[in-house]
């Protein structure tokens, strides 16, 4: 079975595309792949950035060619939890290697691999921008700075407890909005 949007989130696909100049829909590309991510599973499959590819009628080389260049967009299935640690100047010579050493022990896995339950994926990316609190871990839209390993410890624990909201909803609370 092909796959498609659900009713919401085709409308609001629609309403993205409508905001470029006609001839210009290419320019919808970014949000359009944060919706397919956030509506199939957290994972941007071949099937789904041809999908994207149909609703904007490029080629799909050229979805795949924006989505593998961003470290936002996943190519793989991912856990509910994606940890992204930066791995740039800042952060690392103020311990984000110590922070990537210490999760791939606490949770058994490497860099770029799942936890067994599906939980936590653990990625290194390059800037997020936060480098007066680093070491910095991106989770979904929440940073966690200022990092320690007691701290990762607690952060955690609060995810796999649910009591912080784990996966990204970015493009349906800032697309819908009416936010970049």
């Amino acid at each position: 079975m092909a796959l498609k949007f659900s009713d919401e989130a085709l409308a609001l696909t629609r309403n993205i595309i409508k905001r470029y100049p006609e001839g210009k829909q290419k320019s919808a590309l970014i949000p359009l792949l944060h919706v397919a991510q956030a509506e199939f599973g957290g994972w941007l499959s071949p099937e789904a950035m041809d999908y994207v590819a149909s609703l904007l009628n490029i080629l799909p080389v050229e979805v795949y060619e924006v989505a593998t260049f961003y470290s936002m967009f996943n190519m793989k299935p991912v856990g509910k939890c994606v940890l992204e640690v930066c791995r740039t100047g800042p952060c690392w010579l103020l311990g984000a290697e110590d922070i990537v050493k210490f999760l791939e022990k606490k949770l058994g896995i490497k860099v770029g691999e799942t936890t067994p339950d599906g939980m936590f994926t653990l990625k290194t990316v390059e800037c997020l921008a936060a480098c007066g609190t680093a070491p910095v871990m991106q989770v979904g839209e929440t940073y966690h700075e200022n990092l320690t390993s007691g701290k990762l410890e607690k952060i955690l624990n609060e995810y796999r407890q649910n009591t912080k909201e784990p996966i990204s909803h970015f493009a349906k609370k800032h697309y819908k909005s009416g936010q970049p």
